[in-house]
């Protein structure tokens, strides 16, 4: 299951680099004509943000600009990496679907503080994200083309472990003081993910292996 859930993920984001290359775009940025407001990030060399007309109307000029510091923050963070670890990781081990889902919403979350960075005004970005959930909530959500892509609206397409979780727990966590950084708790939190999807790995490696020596057998 993880080696299939790999080749999945593999040929997914190859072809939303492929997607992203052909898309004609003003500095990284492409914007569809569709009224369903909707925005996401495709990943890919270059990467491109894709934001819908409808999400342009539903939001005022400086929200625009943090809309667009929260994809960028996925793309040049390379976010669409930590999810497709996670993924891989309870792909293998059906007990880390939990941490898969906490990933993508702590990215939501890197991202919409960097966001706030960007921009000076917590508040603000707190705004905006509520908004554009209200008034994606009110229309259909546009389609799109790859499973890779990172929205604004922490929704996934075609895997129900790319959930980024509630939006309210988003708007409540920047309208409260920034939580101080802490560099070894990060480095530690990565060093047990990694460790948790390489062992999950080499145990589904290990129970191909039997499998295949009892049938051998």
């Amino acid at each position: 299951m993880a080696s299939r859930m790999l080749w999945r993920r593999a040929l997914s984001l190859t072809t939303a680099a492929l997607d992203a290359a052909c898309m004609p775009a003003h500095d990284g940025l492409v914007v569809i004509d569709d009224e369903a407001p909707d925005a996401f990030a495709v990943p890919g060399l270059p990467g491109r943000i894709v934001v819908s007309t409808g999400m342009l109307h539903t939001l005022d000029e400086t929200e625009h600009a943090i809309l667009l510091a929260h994809e960028r923050a996925h793309l040049t963070a390379h976010h669409y990496a930590f999810v497709a670890l996670a993924q891989l990781g309870a792909a293998a081990n059906p007990l880390l679907r939990p941490l898969a889902t906490a990933v993508t919403y702590t990215i939501e979350r890197w991202a919409d503080e960097n966001a706030a960075d960007a921009t000076g005004d917590r508040r603000r970005v707190a705004r905006t994200v509520g908004k554009a959930a209200l008034a994606s909530h009110r229309a259909s959500a546009l389609s799109r083309a790859a499973g890779a892509v990172l929205g604004f609206l922490g929704r996934g397409r075609r895997n129900p472990l790319a959930s980024a979780g509630p939006v309210p727990r988003r708007v409540a966590a920047l309208l409260a003081p920034p939580v101080p950084r802490h560099p070894v708790l990060a480095a530690a939190t990565a060093a047990v993910l990694a460790a948790s999807t390489l062992a999950s790995v080499e145990a589904a490696h290990d129970l191909h292996l039997l499998l295949e020596s009892v049938g051998a057998s």
